[in-house]
């Protein structure tokens, strides 16, 4: 018996910074939404612990899915083996997600492999040994994440938008989102008003317009990755109303009115040999 998940993509329709916290990671209250961008991964039986990838530089003992893996045979004591296959979609280090969203998937798909029956609430104590934005992906859809990442509370879901991305050639950078964090100073923080206020619009079932994102890295971003900029312009050019920093970057996003407005905007992105896609809500 083989067992195939989507493992999909996300963005950040809020990320705000509230403080710096004794453990040397920051306070974020952050309305994260998953999209349809999405990996596959399937889980077949085996004997041993197996891990391929479509990827080959992907393809190591450190990736994510591996150490999900190890994780959760170590806290079972279980001794099963699996081969497990990843296909990429998702741009690697554009803050989409790409391997927390893997790590998340090898959690659930193991749990059903294996048999082991582990209740949500204890994967998502797995998921954040793995990563703040590991535990999200449990969940999925629209979900306020605050602490580093890693305490979860879902949110009824965004009426479905329309987003076309730009994964701007950057090459990737080590620890960036460490980086980034560490470019931030208290005059970047805010209180969590901006997130709270659009969870409140979403409770009453509001819709998710540009006025209500916001993102801090987006103080700091445009100066530490080059030319981030000018990828901007080149979205705004194609039409895009507003651009907005995908996580920690450097993919962008813009909010399509609707589909054929997307697949415009899409097509002038493509025409002009950027790397971009059309996605929407899940």
């Amino acid at each position: 018996m083989s067992l195939t998940i989507q493992a999909y993509a996300k963005i950040n329709l809020t990320l705000e910074v509230l403080s710096k916290r004794p453990d040397d990671y920051h306070e974020i209250s952050t309305i994260l939404q998953t999209i349809s961008l999405a990996d596959t991964l399937t889980f077949e039986p085996g004997g041993s612990l197996d891990f391929r990838c479509d990827v080959p530089s992907l393809q190591s003992p450190d990736n994510l899915v591996l150490k999900a893996a190890r994780l959760l045979r170590e806290t079972t004591g279980s001794n099963k083996g699996a081969l497990i296959s990843l296909t990429k979609t998702i741009p690697v280090a554009a803050g989409l997600g790409s391997g927390a969203t893997d790590a998340a998937a090898t959690l659930v798909g193991l749990n059903r492999l294996w048999k082991l029956n582990i209740p949500l609430k204890k994967l998502t104590d797995l998921a954040a040994r793995l990563g703040s934005d590991v535990a999200f992906f449990l969940y999925g859809g629209t979900a306020l994440a605050k602490g580093r990442g890693e305490q979860i509370t879902p949110l009824s879901p965004v009426p479905q938008l329309w987003l076309v991305l730009l994964k701007p050639p950057v090459e990737p950078v080590p620890s960036k989102t460490a980086q980034l964090y560490s470019q931030l100073n208290p005059s970047h923080f805010t209180s969590g008003q901006f997130t709270e206020k659009l969870v409140a619009h979403l409770n009453h079932g509001g819709k998710v317009e540009d006025s209500f994102l916001l993102n801090a890295f987006e103080q700091v971003a445009f100066d530490f990755f080059p030319r981030l900029s000018e990828y901007r312009s080149i979205l705004l050019k194609a039409g895009a109303r507003s651009v907005h920093l995908a996580g920690s970057g450097p993919a962008l996003f813009t909010l399509a009115p609707d589909k054929a407005r997307g697949e415009a905007i899409l097509k002038r992105q493509e025409d002009e040999g950027q790397k971009a896609y059309l996605v929407h809500t899940v």
